[in-house]
This record gives structure tokens, C-alpha cells and sequence, in this order.
């Protein structure tokens, strides 16, 4: 099956199916098999621009574009389903889809990674990138000019700070090096998982966040779907009992799962939490 389907796809590309699709100014068809380009496409493109997106987009609780993108066809980062959709451009993640990605680039198909920001630099060069790519620099940076705007909002003096950590399903945190970290410290937070060393997504013990004197617990806000046995540590019955020691601020994963402007609207929450009475 693999040997025929990559036989299919070789000869096509023997056909021209995207000869020429490089030089184009404005990619007429754009497909993305990542979460977080689906957003920046489905926000920057021209909707008939869209050809795919990947299933994330519909059903994910990290995204932003769910009820955009009901009409569009999506895909499960197969190489496939890709070829099948004609694709001038495809926008991809650095670190998912890496088979499709490989054999696309094989058979000639234009294909752009888009990397993990962990900075918000980082997240305005991803913006750029996105929306050049697809032919709309200039939505690109409108779209970089308000996410300024917003994150330029003047964050709470005090001292001590006070101290923060992200606490999501099967108890991982966000360490150093993530986008998570630069919102918190930006708002004017200590992030204990920062101060403690951890990875950048590694696990934070419920031990650990009463021991380290944390006065702000983030978790996710608005997630959708029946219990699981990884959420289950939300609901420990510990983090009742610490009253009012520690208070719960809820951000929806969509905020801050992907480098998009809603990025501004987490930022905000912690904002607003880092200048409330401990």
C-alpha cells in the first residue's frame, strides 16, 4: 500500500501537478496539518485561500477557529490527503507530521515549518513567516501591531512578586523556555517551575506547589470532554483544601496553546491576576 500510494504521488509530481507553485505571489490553494498554522491561516488567508485543515481545528479545545473552519475540509496530517487537495502550499509544524512532511517535499510540494515560539519575539517572527508565505505580509503585520498593542498593557508593581505555577492534565507545568513562562514573567509573575528548574513542559508534583509557597495555581479553563484519569489532578481534593493560601486562575487552553493574537487575551488574565490581593 505505502510502495503504490508513494508510486502515485512520485508520478504526479512527474506531471507538474505543482510545477510553477513556487514562484506564485499569493499560494492559490493552502493546506495546513498543524493546529496552530490552521489558526494563523484561517486569520490571515483569503477563505478561498483555505483548502485544508487538520481535524485539530474543529475539535481541539486548543483552538481558536472552530466555528470558521466547519465548512473547510480537514485532514489528519496524512501525506494523502494532502496531495489529494491540490496544494499550492502546505504550512506545517517543526515537530508533527514529520512523515508527511518528508514525502511532500520528495514529490516537489512547497512546504513551511513553523517553529515552537517560547519567546514573544519569536511568536511575532512566526506571524511574519505565516503570513509572507501565503501572500499577506501585510495582515502579517497588522496582525503583529495589535498583539504589540495589547501586550504593551503597563503590569502590576509589588513586591514580593507573587508566585506562580501552571498546573494542567497529568500534572505537567510550563518551565523555562516556553511561551507560557514569558507571559507569566512578563505580567509580572515568579514562576515557581522556572525558579525550581524544570523542563520546559515537565511535571510539577502537587507536593511540590505547596511546598514552593505558591499563591497562584493556573489551570485550564473551559475544557471540554468526559473525565480522564489525566485531569483527574485538577480535581485533587488538596487544592480545595488550600483555601484561600492559593487561588485558582482558570485560562482556556485555546489562549495559549498556539502563538496566535489570542495569546493577548491569557496575557490579560495574568495581568489582572498578578495585581489582585494574594
Amino acid at each position: 500500500m505505502a510502495e503504490r500510494f508513494l508510486a502515485f504521488v512520485l508520478a504526479a509530481a512527474c506531471l507538474g501537478l505543482w510545477c510553477g507553485s513556487a514562484a506564485a505571489a499569493a499560494p492559490a490553494r493552502v493546506v495546513s496539518i498543524n493546529l496552530c498554522t490552521d489558526e494563523l491561516l484561517v486569520q490571515l488567508a483569503d477563505p478561498a485561500q483555505v483548502a485544508s485543515v487538520s481535524w485539530l481545528s474543529a475539535a481541539s479545545a486548543g483552538s481558536n477557529v472552530a466555528d470558521r473552519v466547519m465548512d473547510v475540509p480537514q485532514n489528519h496530517g496524512f501525506a494523502e490527503e494532502v496531495v489529494a487537495a491540490r496544494p499550492d502550499l502546505v504550512l506545517a509544524g517543526r515537530y508533527t507530521a514529520r512523515a508527511a512532511v518528508s514525502v511532500l517535499r520528495r514529490i516537489g510540494v512547497p512546504v513551511v515549518d513553523a517553529d515552537a515560539p517560547g519567546t514573544l519575539d519569536q511568536v511575532k517572527a512566526e506571524i511574519r513567516r505565516v503570513a509572507d508565505a501565503i501572500g499577506h505580509g501585510d495582515r502579517g503585520d497588522a496582525m503583529i501591531a495589535e498583539l504589540e498593542r495589547r501586550m504593551s498593557r503597563p503590569t502590576p508593581v509589588r513586591t514580593p512578586k507573587l508566585r506562580a505555577a501552571v498546573l494542567r492534565p497529568n500534572g505537567f507545568t510550563a518551565g523555562p523556555g516556553s511561551l507560557s513562562d514569558e507571559l507569566m514573567r512578563r505580567a509580572g509573575l515568579v514562576n515557581v517551575a522556572a525558579e525550581l528548574k524544570l523542563d520546559t513542559y515537565g511535571q510539577l508534583p502537587l507536593e511540590t506547589i505547596i511546598l514552593a509557597g505558591v499563591d497562584l495555581l493556573i489551570v485550564d479553563g473551559d475544557r471540554a470532554g468526559p473525565p480522564a484519569i489525566a485531569t483527574e489532578v485538577l480535581s485533587h481534593p488538596i487544592l480545595a483544601k488550600l483555601g484561600d493560601r492559593v487561588r485558582v486562575v482558570k485560562i482556556p487552553p485555546r489562549l495559549w496553546t498556539c502563538y496566535g493574537p489570542s495569546i493577548a487575551d491569557a496575557y490579560d488574565i495574568l495581568v489582572d491576576a498578578a495585581g489582585s490581593a494574594p
